[in-house]
């Protein structure tokens, strides 16, 4: 497909478990959107979260971690098409797993 890059880039992410450390692979880019070529809803029923520049970000619609950005809403403003505005901003990004349900220490 044209636009479509030769290579995924992915970044490893380290989650600890109560039995071992396990390796998961977080995309280098993700989108909310399901009209993206981005978007995974597989990995996002999962969860991700988002640390941008230090900071825990909930309102992150997009990121990138290579390009280092994050696309996030504009208020209530809407584009002609009823999508929210989007800005992006730059900085350090850092994608990580969200811990599974199930292996919760507070859940009794």
């Amino acid at each position: 497909m044209p636009g479509d890059l030769p290579y995924k880039l992915v970044v490893p992410v380290v989650t600890t478990t109560p039995e071992s450390a396990v390796t998961e692979i977080v995309p280098d880019r993700l989108s909310t959107n399901p009209r993206s070529p981005h978007y995974d809803a597989d990995l996002l029923e999962r969860g991700v979260g988002i640390r941008f520049n230090g900071k825990e970000r909930r309102d992150v619609e997009e990121y990138c971690v290579s390009e280092g950005w994050i696309r996030v809403a504009m208020g209530k403003a809407l584009d002609r098409r009823g999508q929210p505005l989007m800005t992006k901003i730059n900085g350090t990004v850092e994608p990580y797993l969200a811990p599974p349900a199930g292996n919760t220490a507070d859940s009794v």
